[in-house]
């Protein structure tokens, strides 16, 4: 299409643009016209991210041509708020917690305004089928179809928000950061990009495993007079990153050979327009192809060629757990199961692929990228750069999704080098091909599995050797291989345990952190012998868990004792109504000789909060200024889990003020402290616990300025604050008290690192200082002729210490489940084969099925006020739940994941065989 000018209409004026008529209507959006709410998740129609309204009808911005916009109204989610207020739609959003990352948001806003507007009033299947084309990973639909369905007039913006009176823990709060994801002002990677910036883009390797030669870059680069820099190993100071001190084993740029598929060989670095109209196979490369090694069993057998030269055999790393005589307990055994599991390779498909710009200013680095852990990123960025780390500054942006995929560097150490280079900001994002390419997944696992119990059904012993692959590179691989040895038992006490986990080098697709570090995969081979036992004893397979449950004051493998905060037996309780009734339900429906059979099953899991074994701290800081200004410096990254609200909520009581009065940074390194990693479930529980401590710290200050006893009741009044003790009101004139270095009257710290024992050579210590425990139940229904499965309700009990704020802790709970569905039923990575969001399936809003959570409140003396984490036990159980209603339907077990209806149905034939 020639260029042109384009006139439509833009939420409510007209708009002329110049330029092709085949411009991207996201891309003019976004870039020319600053209306960066339409977000971009894949350009190709897949997920939904940048739904617009187009006449009132919603169309995908990504797949639309600007010359099909002339004459036509378009409205973007720029539009929805109603003055300084959010709109009546918005406003459910936020009281509804219908926004975690917000990446999504504004697409499902969108698409639920164009129902809105010719349905009012509709019911969950009309808003099914309206938001059935935006993709959302976090929060499981459930809210926001909760959301949809009561939207109308509200007293506010904020729903239930910080302006409440009475405790903020506890309190279902709208959250405090929700105004910017559900207007589309907050900004993630890819929005705030300056405009000067030059345009990074990486040519990855086609081959998992090869050698190249780089040709002439000078004639390269004389044919492309847009380019400014053709970045290659030789740039990099320090060209090798890692998450461990002593495994920096991964390159930023490959030097003469690549180990994956997806490996970064030279960054083109110029004018945007040049650098996207480059073709790759113009790049100089001369490439010599090698034999992969893709499978574990090719990695560890003789001869196999060695990925990394520092480890011989291809085994990164071993962990193990050895507790009692397992070979006599299995010998006297009354019951003894066993089996072989596999699991697949599982993309985290965060909805926004990894963006950052970085500038440098000076002798600095100023980073600006999606980041689960900004200081993290900032020490290795500095071992990177060879400088030191008060030099480099992180700022993360909003991150639209995480789940563990963005605790590694992604586009961070690339725009470092060229900016550090050529002294301009220098931006890059990844396409959706490239995010899932590169970046890890979880990883593929193979279990072998015995568990053995006496005649009471009391479980005696277990012996697991897990390996898992890591891909060529170490990630989080030695995490994975260290935690799938302590959990592999499940949630139970057993007495005699031989557990083995090793992280096995290959070729394939590097692996890394993944919402539960490997205990999914190790609860779904655990869950599974759990019912084998049950059923050759014939005990109900609930109550078969309950006798087994972990309790307070018992010995777990690694030697540790629980004392508190153990809910595995009060979340089976709880259940107790609802599997009885499901079991009675799907006995009723199952009388009905049809291709549909209807099974429930049930999956428990534990999980130890934080890091195994290490120390893992956090520090707050609450800092008043003259001027009455509070000020919570959080560096704890909030990836959609709700941190930046609940710590809030936690420094809030702690200090004895309202939510509202506080103004928080969150993440930036060079105005938080360093409050760790956003993964493992830590950050309540961890980040949590230091923000008590630093608003309890806060309150002692002021008391002690007022003297007045523990019980005042503290005001933040402008410069002024007022202490009412008992009836005596004393006030503080902030003006008139000493300031410190930089400026506050009042600074005050709080830190925590659990108390946790390293394991030694058995696996023996203290791994984590609490636990999560949860139990779900999943009913399913079965299409035998097709081998197709459709959950349709779960009911979930989880063991959160205390639920600082409920409706966050829900939405957690509802996000895990999806993926704990997608894991069990449709997604596996397939390298080279599924690199978009077409042929990898995650779950849409039509998958899902009802949800029950109940909330079990088994105070943990450690947390704060008692809670615990959430993060990731949502996911664990699910699977497990869901493979056991499959075999209650069908009398088929099924021992690889995911169950794609093929391998359903395969199964279902081989069982048929068995029975002729």
């Amino acid at each position: 299409m020639s260029d042109a000018v384009a006139t439509f209409e833009l939420n409510g004026r007209s708009v002329s643009i110049g330029g092709s008529q085949a411009q991207r209507l996201s891309d003019v959006l976004r870039d020319q016209l600053g209306l960066t709410g339409t977000k971009v998740g894949c350009n190709a129609g897949d997920c939904g991210a940048c739904t617009v309204l187009v006449d009132g009808a919603q169309r995908c911005a990504c797949l639309m041509p600007l010359g099909q916009a002339v004459g036509r109204r378009v409205t973007t989610v720029e539009h929805l708020r109603e003055g300084d207020d959010l709109s009546p739609l918005q406003a459910a959003f936020q009281r509804h917690g219908a926004a975690q990352c917000g990446i999504c948001t504004p697409g499902m806003l969108m698409a639920a305004k164009s129902l809105l507007d010719t349905v009012p009033a509709p019911d969950e299947q009309q808003v099914l089928d309206a938001i059935g084309g935006v993709l959302c990973r976090c929060t499981g639909y459930r809210k926001i179809v909760e959301a949809i369905l009561d939207v109308g007039p509200t007293e506010s913006a904020a729903g239930a928000g910080t302006a409440r009176s009475g405790p903020a823990v506890g309190a279902p709060l709208s959250r405090v950061d929700g105004e910017d994801q559900v207007d589309g002002s907050a900004e993630y990677g890819a929005d705030a990009i300056p405009t000067d910036a030059l345009w990074l883009r990486v040519i990855r390797s086609p081959y998992a495993s090869a050698r190249f030669e780089l040709g002439d870059m000078a004639a390269f680069l004389a044919r492309h007079p847009g380019l400014l820099k053709v970045l290659t190993a030789a740039d990099v100071p320090f060209n090798g990153y890692g998450i461990y001190p002593d495994l920096k084993d991964q390159p930023v740029l490959a030097d003469g050979i690549v180990r994956m598929r997806g490996d970064g060989i030279v960054a083109l670095v110029g004018a945007r327009e040049t650098v996207e109209a480059v073709r790759e196979d113009d790049v100089p490369i001369v490439w010599e192809p090698l034999e992969p090694v893709l499978s574990m069993e090719q990695a560890i057998a003789s001869g196999a060629p060695t990925i990394n030269a520092a480890r011989p055999g291809n085994v990164l790393v071993e962990g193990q757990v050895l507790s009692g005589d397992p070979t006599r307990a299995f010998s006297v055994a009354a019951a003894v199961a066993e089996g072989s599991f596999e699991t697949a390779y599982v993309e985290h498909a965060y909805i926004e692929p990894e963006a950052g710009w970085a500038r440098r200013i000076s002798n600095r680095l100023e980073i600006h990228a999606t980041t689960q852990t900004p200081y993290m990123d900032r020490d290795e960025l500095a071992n990177i750069m060879g400088l030191a780390p008060d030099q480099i500054r992180v700022v993360p942006t909003a991150c639209g999704g995480g789940f563990g995929g963005k605790l590694d560097l992604s586009v961070q150490p690339l725009i470092a080098v060229a900016a550090w280079l050529l002294g301009r900001p220098v931006a890059c994002v990844f396409t959706r091909p490239e995010s899932m390419t590169f970046s890890t997944k979880r990883h593929p696992a193979s279990l072998q599995t015995r568990f053995a119990c006496d005649e009471n059904g009391m479980l005696s012993a277990v012996e697991v050797s897990a390996d898992v692959n890591t891909g060529p590179y170490a990630s989080w691989g030695p995490t994975v291989a260290g935690r799938v040895p302590v959990h592999a038992m499940g949630p139970y006490f057993v007495p005699d345990v031989a557990t083995r986990g090793r992280a096995i080098l290959t070729n394939g697709p590097s692996c890394g952190a993944f919402r539960g570090f490997g205990v999914p995969q190790a609860a779904i081979a655990h869950e599974t012998l759990m019912d084998d036992l049950a059923g050759q004893l014939d005990i109900d397979r609930l109550e078969f868990r309950y006798r087994n449950a972990l309790r307070p004051g018992q010995r777990m493998a690694t030697g540790q004792v629980i004392k508190a905060s153990a809910g595995m037996a009060p979340c089976l309780d709880a259940l107790r109504p609802h599997w009885q009734s499901a079991l009675v339900a799907t006995h009723a429906a199952n009388q009905s000789s049809g291709v549909v059979r209807r099974g429930v099953g049930i999956g428990c899991m534990w999980y130890g909060i934080g890091n195994t074994g290490m120390s893992n701290p956090s520090t707050m800081r609450l800092v008043l200024m003259p001027d009455g200004c509070l000020t919570f410096e959080n560096g704890a990254v909030d990836i959609g889990q709700g941190s930046t609200t609940i710590l809030a909520q936690i420094v809030a009581d702690a200090a004895g003020i309202p939510v509202g009065a506080i103004e928080q940074v969150v993440g930036d390194t060079d105005l938080t402290a360093d409050a760790g990693k956003t993964s493992a479930s830590r950050q309540t529980f961890v980040s949590g616990r230091a923000a008590q401590l630093a608003g309890e710290a806060f309150r002692g200050d002021v008391l002690r300025l007022a003297n007045a006893g523990p019980e005042a009741v503290i005001t933040l009044d402008g410069a002024h604050i007022r202490v009412n003790d008992a009836g005596a009101v004393h006030t503080i004139d902030l003006a008139r008290l000493p300031v410190d270095d930089e400026g506050a009257v009042i600074r005050s710290t709080g830190s925590f690192d659990p108390p946790t024992v390293p394991l030694d050579a058995n696996g023996q210590g203290t791994p984590y200082a609490t636990y999560a425990f949860a139990a779900q139940i999943a009913t399913v229904d079965v299409d035998v002729s097709l081998g197709t499965v459709k959950v349709r309700h779960v009911v979930a009990a989880h063991d959160v210490g205390r639920a600082i704020n409920p409706m966050l802790v829900e939405g957690q709970i509802h996000g895990g489940i999806a993926q704990g569905l997608g894991l069990a039923l449709m997604e596996e990575y397939l390298p080279g084969r599924t690199d978009n969001l077409h042929d990898y399936l995650i779950p849409t809003a039509g998958d899902m099925p009802s949800i029950d959570v109940i909330l079990i409140e088994e105070e943990e003396p450690l947390g704060p006020f008692g809670a615990k984490g959430v993060g990731e036990p949502g996911l664990v159980p699910t699977a497990p739940a869901i493979l056991g209603a499959v075999r209650h339907a069908t009398g088929v077990r099924l021992t690889q994941v995911p169950a794609l209806p093929h391998r359903v149905r395969a199964a279902l034939r081989e069982q048929e065989k068995r029975h002729v």
